[in-house]
């Protein structure tokens, strides 16, 4: 796509952006039949399904630059990802809850807290990951990466222990928080279904035709937005970290703000942090494709982004736990630093970049 005009280039990238956005959206309403289906409810399987499923567009970029063995983009995708999806918290906070009581004041629960420690734990091993030689692989499998992979498994099968309670009131929720119980809009998605006389075939073949096209304009995605940071002379781990990270992120947009408005708070939250946990993972997979050591490559704007996004995860689990009970902006006092920070940190990214 070098070859390509600007202004082509710009509407083959937003043209498969809005793919995304619809895919995505048919990817979590089939997930959540399929998950209620199948039984897999929050087990283990269906925290795996729904994390896939949500990422399908960054999966489709890491496989892309791994295969061309052009691996800045993906991984300022990945990193960027975190950040930017993080962020997503401030729009549904904004757009998505009604009434006084900001996000983390109807959402608190310790499994919540949890799930947040969690993605600070995959992104300090990524820190670490990043100090190791880039020599140091196991065939085709760099130490740290693993690493990533299997304190997320440890970490989904807690998660999954926690979410049948914890030995605490009430199990962790406060008496004043969200109403219903963390899924109950999964639950009523799969009725809705069943009402229209949507059979589990029918689901799974919608699910596989979305994840197709959302792969396929992952691919898309990537490509013009490479050829697209080459003609404004933008380097690929900024342009990775903010305008394809804004674009993978639609889809958790628009699922987000409906378990909001469907007054599942704790679930729209836990879809957030639960892809954040997943994205490092994916350095695993870009390890075996390329043969390479992935994260012994990262860039100083690499590690600035895994700093920036822990720092963006603590803010709301310190949120998730003192509840803030007012909104300032439409929004909680954890929202607000968030996106100010998040404003500071991109700045500084440009920073960074300018000085390499």
């Amino acid at each position: 796509m070098s070859g390509l005009a600007l202004p082509v280039l710009l509407l083959i990238f937003a043209a498969a952006a809005g793919v995304i956005w619809v895919a995505g959206i048919q990817l979590s309403d089939q997930t959540d039949v399929l998950a209620m289906r199948l039984h897999l409810g929050s087990a283990l399987g269906g925290l795996i399904l729904l994390a896939v499923a949500t990422n399908l567009p960054e999966i489709a970029i890491t496989v892309s630059a791994a295969l061309s063995h052009d691996l800045g983009v993906a991984v300022g995708n990945i990193l960027g990802g975190i950040g930017i999806q993080t962020v997503v918290l401030v729009v549904l906070d904004v757009f998505g809850v009604r009434g006084t009581r900001p996000l983390s004041y109807r959402a608190a629960s310790l499994v919540l807290v949890l799930e947040g420690a969690l993605v600070v734990a995959v992104l300090g091993i990524v820190i670490a990951g990043t100090q190791l030689r880039g020599s140091l692989l196991f065939g085709r499998i760099e130490p740290a990466s693993l690493a990533i992979a299997v304190v997320w498994f440890a970490g989904l099968f807690l998660l999954q222990r926690a979410g049948h309670g914890l030995p605490w009131h009430e199990s962790g929720n406060p008496p004043d928080g969200q109403d219903r119980p963390k899924g109950h809009s999964q639950q009523t998605a799969e009725k809705n279904a069943t009402k229209k006389g949507t059979s589990t075939a029918r689901s799974a073949t919608v699910f596989g035709v979305a994840a197709l096209f959302t792969l396929a304009a992952g691919v898309v995605l990537e490509r013009s937005g490479e050829a697209i940071a080459s003609n404004i002379g933008l380097t690929g781990v900024l342009f990775g970290a903010t305008v394809l990270a804004t674009a993978t992120s639609l889809p958790e947009v628009s699922t987000g703000l409906t378990s909001v408005k469907n007054g599942d708070y704790q679930l729209a939250v836990s879809d957030i942090f639960g892809g954040n946990a997943f994205l490092p993972v994916l350095f695993l997979l870009a390890s075996i494709i390329s043969g390479t050591a992935v994260l012994p490559q990262a860039h100083d704007t690499d590690i600035y982004l895994t700093a920036v996004a822990i720092l963006l995860t603590l803010v709301y689990m310190t949120g998730l736990v003192f509840r803030p009970g007012r909104r300032t902006a439409r929004m909680g006092i954890d929202s607000l630093i968030v996106l100010v920070l998040y404003a500071l940190g991109v700045v500084g990214l440009v920073a960074i970049a300018g000085a390499g």
